[in-house]
Order: C-alpha cells, then sequence, then structure tokens
C-alpha cells in the first residue's frame, strides 16, 4: 500500500480539547496512521482552553485569510506535534474560537454555531494552500466539518491544489446533524442550487450533515452495527433514506482504543498497577474506589461502575426506573458524569437516599473515570443507542465485565459469556427496558458468585485486544481506494 497525505479536520482533538469520543478518536486514529509511516496533518479549531494550557504551541509565521460573507477574515495558525509525529494546526479566530466551552455552555449551544464552523470549514481548506500541503484525503468528523466535502465539490472543484482531493466523512453520532436557518447558505457562501431534496435542504431548513454524506467519497460510522442501524427509521434521524441510497459508499469501522492513555499495567491514575498475570492490584483498586465513594457492606458484593453523560441515548430513563431495584441486589453501584439537568438531580438525590450503596459524583473528572475503571467488578453501559462506545472496551482491559444492551459499537464488542462453555467476554441485553436490565445484571451476579469461572472471565476480557492498529489499516485501505490505488 502506498504512503498517503491524510489531514483530519475535526472540531475537537485530545488531549487538546474534548466533549466526547470523537475527541478520543481524532487523537489516536491519526497517531496509528502516522505509526503506518503516512503523513498526518490534523485541523482544530485554538479554542479558549487550548490557549490557557501548556502545549508546547508555536505561532505560524503567515496568517491565514478566510473568505467569509464577502471579506477576508484573518485567522492565525498555531502548530504543534502529537503522538508519533503527526502535526496538528489550530486555526486561531478570536471571536468564534476565544469562548470558555467547545459548542455551548450550561445554558445551550452558542447561538452562532452555524458561522463558527463554515469559518472553520473554509479555513482548514485555505490552510493546505498556505502550508502548501496537498492532501490524498480530508477526514472530515461530524457536522462541525461535513460542508468541507461540500466545499470540495463545488467552491473548489476547480482549485489547482485541491480539485483532485478526496473526502472520507466519518459519523459519530447521528443525532446531532447540524440543522440551521436556510439563511446560513448565504454565510457559507455554497451556490444556491445546492439548497434542494438532493442537496443540503431539509424541511425548509439546512442540514450540514446531509451535505457531508451526499458529497463525500466514503461516509463511514464508528461501528459495523451503526452502519446498520442509521440506515433504519428508528436510528436514522429523518436521513435513513439519505444514507440508504449511499449505502455502498458506508462503511462501519470500529474505534480503536489508545493503550497508553488506558492500560491497567501502566495507568498513572490507579493505587496499584494489575494485569491479567497479576491481578491482586485489581483488589487494591477496588478497596481504594470504595473509600472515595465512602460505600458500606461486604467487599465480596461486587462493584459496578458508570462513567457517563447522563441523557436518555445512555439509558438512565431504563437505569432510573431500576433503581430500587438493583439497589436491593448483593452490589454497590458508583456512577459518574455529566449531562441532563434533570437526570443530575435524580441521580444526586439518589445518592444522598442509598448512601453507601449508591456513590454519585456530578462531573467530569479523567482521574476517578480511571479509578472506577480499575476498581469495578463489572460496568454498565444500559444505552438506548451507541454508535461505538469507548468505556466497555476500557473495561475489557481493566477486567472489569461490561453489562451492555445490544446496540451499535457495544452489540459488536461484547459477546455474551457463557459460563458452560466459557465462549463470550461480557453480559448483553436485547429489550429497551428496566426489565432487562435488571435481568442481565442478575445474570451476571451469578457468573461473579462462581470465583473460578469468573477469574477466568476477567483474565479473558483483559487479554482481549482493542486497539487502533486493524482499525488504521482498514482506513488507509478505504483511503487508497478512493484514490484509484490498490
Amino acid at each position: 500500500m502506498n504512503k498517503l497525505k491524510i489531514l483530519f479536520a475535526a472540531s475537537e482533538v485530545a488531549p487538546f480539547a474534548k466533549t466526547g469520543g470523537l475527541a478520543d478518536v481524532a487523537g489516536s486514529l491519526p497517531a496509528a496512521l502516522a505509526s503506518q509511516g503516512h503523513q498526518v496533518v490534523i485541523v482544530m479549531p485554538f479554542y479558549r482552553s487550548v490557549r490557557e494550557s501548556s502545549f508546547n504551541l508555536k505561532r505560524y509565521e503567515k496568517s491565514l485569510f478566510i473568505p467569509y460573507q464577502g471579506q477576508k477574515l484573518e485567522a492565525g495558525i498555531y502548530t504543534t506535534k502529537l503522538k508519533r509525529n503527526a502535526q496538528v494546526c489550530f486555526i486561531r479566530r478570536e471571536e468564534f474560537f476565544d469562548r470558555s466551552g467547545l459548542y455551548g455552555t450550561s445554558e445551550g449551544d452558542y447561538f452562532d454555531n452555524p458561522e463558527r464552523f463554515i469559518f472553520f470549514s473554509r479555513s482548514v481548506l485555505e490552510l493546505t494552500k498556505l502550508l502548501g500541503f496537498q492532501p490524498d484525503v480530508i477526514h472530515c468528523h461530524d457536522w462541525q466539518t461535513s460542508l468541507i466535502p461540500v466545499y470540495l465539490r463545488s467552491l473548489y472543484t476547480n482549485d489547482p491544489l485541491l480539485a483532485r482531493v478526496r473526502s472520507v466523512f466519518t459519523i459519530h453520532n447521528l443525532a446531532y446533524q447540524g440543522v440551521f436557518p436556510k439563511g446560513m447558505m448565504a454565510v457559507s457562501e455554497l451556490p444556491l442550487e445546492l439548497f434542494a431534496v438532493k442537496g443540503l435542504e431539509y424541511y425548509g431548513k439546512m442540514n450540514f450533515m446531509k451535505g457531508g454524506i451526499l458529497f463525500s467519497d466514503v461516509i463511514t460510522t464508528v461501528s459495523e452495527k451503526y452502519a446498520q442501524e442509521i440506515q433504519t427509521p428508528e436510528y436514522g434521524y429523518g436521513l435513513e433514506g439519505v444514507l440508504q441510497d449511499r449505502r455502498t459508499h458506508i462503511y462501519g469501522i470500529l474505534n480503536g482504543v489508545d493503550y497508553a492513555s488506558w492500560n491497567p499495567k501502566t495507568d498513572p491514575y490507579i493505587v496499584a498497577n494489575f494485569d491479567s498475570r497479576e491481578l491482586s492490584g485489581k483488589k487494591a483498586c477496588k478497596e481504594d474506589l470504595s473509600q472515595i465513594f465512602r460505600l458500606k457492606g461486604p467487599s465480596t458484593f461486587p462493584i459496578i461502575g458508570i462513567v457517563s453523560r447522563l441523557a436518555d441515548q445512555k439509558g438512565f430513563d431504563i437505569l432510573a426506573e431500576s433503581m430500587d431495584e438493583l439497589l436491593k441486589l448483593n452490589l454497590r453501584l458508583v456512577i459518574l458524569g455529566t449531562g441532563d439537568a434533570k437526570y443530575e438531580k435524580q441521580f444526586d438525590a439518589l445518592g444522598k437516599k442509598h448512601g453507601g450503596r449508591l456513590g454519585v459524583k456530578i462531573a467530569f473528572d479523567n482521574v476517578l473515570a480511571h479509578k472506577i475503571e480499575a476498581g469495578s467488578d463489572m460496568f454498565l453501559m444500559p444505552s438506548k443507542y451507541e454508535p461505538c462506545g469507548l468505556n466497555q472496551m476500557y473495561s475489557l482491559k481493566y477486567g472489569t465485565i461490561p453489562i451492555v444492551r445490544a446496540t451499535g459499537g457495544l452489540d459488536d464488542t461484547i459477546q455474551k459469556f457463557d459460563p458452560h462453555t466459557g465462549e463470550g467476554n461480557g453480559f448483553k441485553f436485547v429489550d429497551y427496558s428496566s426489565k432487562a436490565l435488571l435481568e442481565e445484571t442478575k445474570r451476571a451476579l451469578e457468573v461473579y458468585d462462581d470465583s473460578a469461572n469468573w477469574v477466568k472471565l476477567v483474565k479473558k476480557a483483559m487479554r482481549m485486544d482493542f486497539s487502533w492498529k486493524k482499525s488504521a489499516l482498514r482506513y488507509a485501505e478505504i483511503y487508497s481506494q478512493i484514490q484509484g490505488r490498490e
């Protein structure tokens, strides 16, 4: 396979800025591709959080001048290196990106998000010309960069540097599409004829994500199951017909895990390190987690951990319904996360009511997230839908057995454990209901009580490999295919 020039455009990239799994992918996949010999450049906005960080950033000698509503707006460029020598470029324009949050505050989304990411999308393309970097492929992620393929096929179709560039568009979560008033077409400066049923029009509004789906050379999703699900009315969020029309260009590629950051053998955040050959450290981590959350009861009771956004999508409605019955079982439960105000309030109250059995922290806390992965015996993910999910893969590495609902990437990565044959790596239920959640949790507890069988399951889970290597190779194959290379 030929070595490629790949440009990644993303609204968030770990470790520089993060609200969810998109940042993990945009930080880890480019590094994996760079380690395979490809030349990779990542472009993201220069947020306030980046400016205030301790990253070693250098100001590029020249500025960008971006076409924007009949003007040329200046943008500064900053650069640094990511793991394995992938280059990262930041687009700086204070009026758009010098904010306390990436997309909004607790009050809601920023009113000018469409303008912000129209500007960013144009900046990505103009940056290639400033750097003289002619990518083979531009890989775009979610609605914030979904206009880039549209620009490539319209305003930049005759550009000497970009005319032959191909595009890949990855859908991380179809529920968030970037739907805005028709007036954003004028702001984007895209040809008005593109505001049509076979274009960006969506019930009288402009749908950014629809543009990425229609105009990219290839669409990918973050798991094989999710690629199938989004073509159905249940998961398609109104775009299932558009996706069905492009089904031959859709590929599901499972996200990988960055084991440099998530590995109990080397994790700097946990009280004791361990691996599949020596599990004593996991016991120490469980004791540490019990102390942090002030859990009571026998140490033989398993701890079930949850690290999640508190939202309907993540199954918190059926979790709330099942909580009283769940806490009657011989277990303890810890929850970490932020999200919808109603769930923050509800679960904070439940934590106070059931102190000793249920520990709740309403916060984003990376260190505590690592401690929960290491100190829990099981990890619960009852998602209504889950494009990929990363925590179930982190959990396997930490010997923390997942209990998941069979959807998206959860269904792809977790196979139901059979105590008689030893096959499988976790516990899984199909029906989206509190009853199914409870029944599968009880089943997990039965296996947990068989200590010999449980230890075998834990060691098997820890030996599983969900690193980026395989997925990165698959992406490279797709990049080469759309370049006409084999």
